[in-house]
């Protein structure tokens, strides 16, 4: 609907940006900031570098909550997302099983060498494009909230968008487990 309104009626894209809230452009810039950080190599910290899906997740599981939990169907679009991201991380980790050539984890430190990317950029706007895109188009047709097809699609996405960022935490984390020393028993008499 949205992109046959803006193909027919190019000008109601000023009136939805302009009806936009700015604290969703202020969260946009933040995001942008945040993506953008993660084009140059960089230390991270660990709890630092599992936070962002963390987050991630839970901006598209309010997402999920937020567009179809007021129609009484957040049951199933939630399970749709777990299902998706749970395949898409799978495939992802089947496909690249380790962390990026040049990634390094310091056990001392506790902090990982990054290299760059644009992957977690793309993922990021990806779910603010999506939960953007789905507030546009509830607001403009109310009882798409109540369909359910529309529902298990936008949490497919969901998914797609949450998979791909657990596989990379998962990555990180193998790192993690390599460079932690393997417990020692105890010396027998």
């Amino acid at each position: 609907m949205l992109l046959n309104l803006l193909v027919q009626q190019p000008q109601m894209l000023g009136r939805i940006i302009e009806n936009t809230p700015y604290w969703v452009w202020a969260l946009l810039a933040g995001l942008l900031w945040l993506g953008g950080s993660q084009l140059l190599a960089r230390n991270v910290s660990l709890v630092r570098a599992m936070v962002m899906p963390v987050a991630m997740t839970g901006l598209s599981v309010y997402g999920i909550a937020s567009a179809f939990g007021g129609a009484g169907q957040a049951l199933l679009p939630v399970a749709a997302w777990l299902v998706a991201a749970v395949f898409i991380a799978s495939v992802a980790l089947w496909l690249q099983p380790a962390a990026p050539q040049g990634t390094l984890y310091e056990s001392k430190s506790r902090c990982f060498y990054i290299p760059g990317s644009a992957m977690p950029l793309a993922l990021i706007l990806g779910i603010f494009l999506t939960k953007y895109l789905v507030g546009v188009e509830l607001a403009l047709q109310p009882a798409l909230a109540r369909d359910s097809g529309f529902a298990l699609q936008i949490a497919a996405l969901y998914g797609v968008f949450n998979g791909l960022f657990a596989a990379r935490a998962l990555r990180l984390w193998k790192l993690v487990q390599r460079s932690a020393p393997l417990a020692t028993s105890p010396a027998t008499a």
